[in-house]
């Protein structure tokens, strides 16, 4: 009596192996995160108070800063739109990307992420699929910050070019710091961690830069550190496209930011989280 042996990788694809050993194609991953990204939107179906960051916080500042601010800084309302309406943006949009370590967390807390061990999907797809649910709510921030600015008067040189290029440069950036927040996700031990340390870290960096007053307002120690403030490069570079639809260096520094942060940022993240699930 003779017996056959399968080979490893015709094993690993055998329909009764364990769904963790069958192989997993690339097209099969890009299908299984975009899967996860429909999950994470259904979340935000059932569950819209988890809008309400991208949606209140917007409202608020807005009209907040404008008319407490205004006047001080520029001498009037007004002329300060231009300046504060790109600075809340960038405040918002990426404030918005700590939710994704936040709710990573959570998921990986309450065994979720243990289920979809389980079942034969691309291991990597409920990572992937989180961070791209996100992009909605940045897209979502993003429209109602600029309709709230027109609605009290602010009125944008560089046209719907330059809206648009500006909403597309803060929701990439804001994709790439998203992932920053996700390892944090995959390393900290309670989502409360997550959001705490994340609002530390972001709060100088968005007060401490030129989203809200112009730098040069500032003592000369502060002023040094606002100029190679990745957030105070962003939102020059939204004020440019914004306000006179220029696609200056700025603009490309903001780029360039955003790809070193994934590139460094993103294997690191799925290192993690690959040990994790």
């Amino acid at each position: 009596m003779t017996t056959t042996t399968l080979a490893p990788e015709t094993r690993a694809a055998h329909p009764s192996s364990p769904p963790f050993m069958r192989s997993i194609s690339l097209s099969q991953s890009v299908s299984n995160s975009l899967t996860m990204a429909y999950r994470g939107l259904l979340k935000l179906k059932y569950n819209p108070e988890q809008l309400f960051d991208v949606v209140i916080q917007p409202l608020i500042f807005t009209v907040m800063f404008t008319y407490i601010f205004g006047g001080a800084v520029s001498g009037d309302v007004k002329s300060y739109l231009p300046i504060i309406i790109p600075g809340i943006l960038v405040q918002t949009v990426v404030t918005a990307s700590i939710v994704t370590g936040t709710q990573l967390r959570e998921d990986m807390d309450k065994g979720v992420f243990d289920r979809f061990r389980s079942l034969p999907i691309a291991r990597i797809s409920p990572l992937a699929g989180a961070l791209l649910s996100d992009v909605v709510r940045y897209a979502i921030a993003t429209t109602i910050t600029f309709a709230m600015g027109m609605a009290i008067g602010y009125r944008p040189q560089g046209g719907v070019v330059g809206i648009v290029a500006a909403g597309l440069l803060v929701m990439v950036c804001a994709f790439a710091i998203s992932w920053i927040f996700a390892l944090m996700g995959v390393l900290m031990n309670k989502a409360s961690a997550v959001q705490g340390i994340s609002m530390l870290v972001l709060f100088p960096l968005t007060f401490m830069s030129n989203a809200f007053v112009p730098a040069d307002t500032m003592p000369g120690w502060m002023q040094a550190f606002v100029k190679v403030n990745p957030v105070s490069h962003l939102v020059t570079a939204v004020r440019e496209l914004v306000n006179d639809g220029h696609f200056g260096i700025h603009v490309v520094w903001s780029l360039l930011g955003a790809a070193v942060i994934i590139a460094v940022m993103a294997p690191l993240t799925v290192r993690a989280y690959m040990r994790e699930a």
